[in-house]
């Protein structure tokens, strides 16, 4: 006779017992258990055990098959199941890792053992949290009589940062360090050659530059930078209370002087130059060069929110999610690996399709956001998506670059290339990636299909990062920078400026939203989740190896010294970057 001792663990978090039955049966390469139900050791199920015997060995144990029925008349109580441990004949522990919520007359399947790929046992598998705000008397329809008014949406929350934006937001030295530091570092590149359809010379920006020096020759010398926003050119926007919003579609030129400071110093609001489409520069009337930055940062909001927080991570992020579940059984490798990566984020990602692809909100409305996002896909780029190569690409290599790998955990399960090729789960996955992520573009550089395990170890990088840190980056810092409408604003109500000389501060405060809409920009960036995981935490076991637990171990260890590092950093400097500390990179999109 051959004697099996089962082990289940319930989840710690509040009602995840039940009253139900419990039932399992094994399923191994020489045959399966008899359905055995584990005994409850009380009310909460926080432990179920069983031992049976059968007449002989089951083989290899594949499988452990899970059963929920009901316990008399009690209502439904969803049970959530973390693991299953078996200890086999020969007294070896076998983990069936579940983590999940299971209901009434739900069948579940769990593979066990070391992370094992499909090549080596051919088994097919079949309203928000937002912070309470007192807004009383700010929340009333009508325009901003001053910008000093707009202090008084921040007695409910103010933050370092927050207040510092207040303080410089007309700087044109803080406007260039938010293209690298700020919310949206994405889109800065390297100049060698202006574009045809932005006509700056040399006498309009002489004046700012370093005495004796020429445009030509700080282009040479790599000092030139540019924003071009042409994905934003035609885009349809939509109307408020019967009357058109606004946005930019411009071109920014930056000047990295010998102080080391980024500076704007020519502004471009629509793609085709005319007397009616003047090329802005600081020297122009201080309300007309206002007015350019707010409109070209008022864009690059736009841009940020809808393509590189929504698409580049959330959309992303739940793209490799359903891929995931629908390709990767919960003993490969990369399940265990990625899962913790994506916890919450099918969840968050339905509440932000009710906030941000709502018909209010920004200038663009729903058709317009939506164009923005097809015209985003059909050029986005798998080299973009990672970092190392992004920075490259836009001639921005000496920025300090974040970038977590994840090779080690992979090339443990895959002893070679051919591994890779013959794991027909892992095969499934990066195409099922491929065909309904980024729809079959092979101008894209996306891959397919995996042939080498350098390949695999690049792809699963860029996704971890992009789901933490990169999240991190373009989310953590929306309060900070964007709270202050006159920094930028994603709802502008008037036309930018068409002729020189005709501004005034009255014109600023009528472009902005008005009271009611700037409320309610800043509920939408004053959301905070307070249920945590963080980068390198990992509060469900799904690895049950040494090593994976090492490589764990040895990320915490680098993530704790990278913190002091960043803390280090941060204490020397006039506007500290915070947004990439470990203390607060989230595992996952979640927010």
């Amino acid at each position: 006779m051959a004697e099996y001792k089962l082990k289940v663990t319930t989840g710690a978090m509040k009602h995840a017992g039940t009253m139900d039955h419990i039932y399992v049966i094994l399923l191994g390469t020489e045959g399966q258990s008899p359905r055995t139900e584990l005994n409850n050791l009380g009310i909460d199920f926080i432990a179920g055990k069983a031992s049976f015997k059968t007449s002989s060995s089951l083989g290899k144990l594949l499988l452990v098959k899970v059963e929920k029925d009901p316990f008399l008349l009690f209502p439904e109580d969803e049970w959530y199941c973390s693991k299953i441990e078996v200890t086999t004949p020969e007294d070896e522990e076998i983990v069936f890792p579940c983590y999940r919520w299971i209901s009434r007359g739900e069948f579940v399947e769990l593979r066990g053992g070391k992370g094992l790929t499909f090549l080596k046992y051919n088994i097919t598998n079949a309203d928000t949290l937002t912070l309470g705000l007192e807004m009383e008397g700010l929340a009333e329809p009508g325009k901003w009589k001053r910008i000093e008014d707009i202090k008084n949406i921040f007695q409910y929350k103010k933050t370092n940062m927050s207040e510092y934006v207040s303080e410089h937001w007309k700087e044109d030295d803080f406007f260039g360090f938010q293209f690298l530091n700020g919310t949206n570092p994405n889109v800065i590149k390297c100049c060698s050659k202006l574009p045809p359809n932005f006509p700056v010379t040399d006498e309009m920006v002489r004046p700012f530059l370093e005495t004796g020096t020429t445009l030509e020759k700080e282009m040479e010398e790599g000092n030139i930078f540019l924003c071009d926003q042409k994905i934003m050119d035609g885009i349809p926007t939509r109307q408020k209370d019967g009357n058109h919003l606004y946005v930019a579609a411009g071109l920014c030129l930056f000047y990295k002087n010998p102080e080391g400071k980024l500076l704007p110093i020519a502004i471009q609001l629509y793609q085709q130059p005319s007397e009616q489409n003047p090329i802005f520069l600081p020297s122009d009337l201080e309300t007309d060069w206002l007015l350019a930055k707010l409109f070209f940062r008022s864009s690059d909001l736009i841009q940020h929110q809808t393509l590189y927080h929504l698409m580049h991570t959330h959309y992303l992020a739940e793209v490799f999610t359903v891929a995931t579940f629908r390709c990767l059984p919960t003993i490969h490798p990369l399940y265990k690996l990625l899962i913790p990566h994506f916890r919450y984020t099918l969840h968050v990602n339905i509440l932000v399709r009710k906030l941000l692809l709502s018909p209010g909100g920004a200038s663009l409305g729903v058709e317009g956001l939506t164009e923005l996002m097809r015209r985003d896909l059909s050029q986005m780029t798998y080299s973009s998506l990672c970092l190392p190569e992004n920075i490259t690409e836009r001639g921005l290599e000496l920025i300090p670059n974040f970038y977590y790998r994840d090779d080690a955990m992979v090339e443990y399960y895959y002893s070679s290339d051919s591994d890779v090729i013959k794991d027909i789960e892992l095969q499934e996955w990066i195409n099922e990636i491929f065909t309904h992520g980024f729809l079959e573009n092979k101008h894209s550089g996306f891959p397919s299909c995996f042939n080498t395990i350098e390949e695999v170890a690049k792809f699963i990088t860029m996704v971890i990062f992009r789901v933490s840190a990169q999240h991190a980056a373009v989310n953590n810092g929306q309060y900070d920078y964007n709270s202050w409408v006159p920094n930028g604003s994603l709802l502008l109500c008037k036309p930018p400026p068409a002729t020189k000389g005709q501004s005034s501060m009255q014109t600023v405060l009528e472009t902005l939203p008005d009271v009611e809409d700037s409320v309610k920009i800043i509920f939408q960036i004053s959301n905070v989740w307070y249920m945590q995981v963080l980068l390198g935490e990992f509060p469900e076991e799904h690895f049950d190896e040494p090593r994976p637990k090492e490589i764990i171990k040895a990320l915490q260890v680098d993530l704790y010294y990278l913190r002091e590092e960043i803390a280090a950093r941060n204490s020397q400097l006039e506007i500290p970057y915070t947004y990439l500390n470990p203390d607060v990179v989230e595992n996952s999109v979640t927010i």
